[in-house]
């Protein structure tokens, strides 16, 4: 093995750390939307989960350390996890047993189904790229990291990969602009700061 791969496999290792804490979750059923007393109508459950995640990221942004912001990562997983249909979360599963099982291909069969079901949940193009990335196609592995990001700009997840892909790339200063905006989103993201500073460095020769 390459120092190159054995780079890239060190990346991508680091990014299912990153992205593997989705927990299990319980899918609610869609019910019809209801008038609450006094006839407001009442919120649908994805106006109420899509608020929900909404007041999660700004409790992520103000969080005190990194465990406070570690608690809250762990809520917007789950949120996004509600997203999903049992079905697409069956195929979600099995796709990262396959990832972790160093299957790829396998993996992107899981994802692709994923996909054709849910084409709006943006996790599936996540883990996706991670299944491209580890088979080696970088290029669709950063279409799919874009396709993420256009349906969720907050998956920080999917920003942290995609940094990690152009650093591998020598496309340092776009790896800067990249977890930069991660940091914006997840300031207390664990190993942030020292991946800032290295990038910083190496990007713009800053030693601070």
């Amino acid at each position: 093995m390459t120092l190159r791969d054995h780079r890239r496999r060190s990346l991508l290792a680091a990014m299912l750390l990153v992205a593997a804490g989705v927990p299990a979750s319980t899918f609610a059923q869609s019910v019809p939307r209801s008038a609450a007393p006094g006839g407001t109508p009442r919120a649908s459950p994805e106006e109420t989960r899509r608020a929900e995640l909404d007041r999660l990221f700004e409790a992520l942004r103000d969080a005190p350390d990194e465990a406070g912001g570690a608690l809250v990562e762990s809520r917007i997983w789950a949120n996004w996890a509600q997203s999903a249909t049992a079905s697409v979360q069956l195929l979600m599963r099995r796709g990262m047993r396959n990832l972790e099982a160093r299957s790829p291909e396998e993996a992107l069969e899981d994802f692709d189904a994923a996909i054709t079901l849910a084409p709006g949940f943006a996790e599936a193009w996540h883990r996706r790229a991670q299944a491209y990335a580890a088979s080696g196609d970088v290029a669709a592995a950063a279409r799919d990291l874009q396709e993420t990001l256009r349906l969720e700009p907050r998956h920080f997840a999917a920003l942290a990969m995609l940094s990690s892909l152009q650093e591998d790339a020598g496309d340092l200063p776009g790896a800067l602009r990249s977890f930069e905006a991660v940091v914006a989103i997840h300031p207390k993201l664990r190993g942030a700061e020292t991946r800032l500073r290295d990038l910083r460095r190496r990007a713009l020769g800053e030693d601070t």
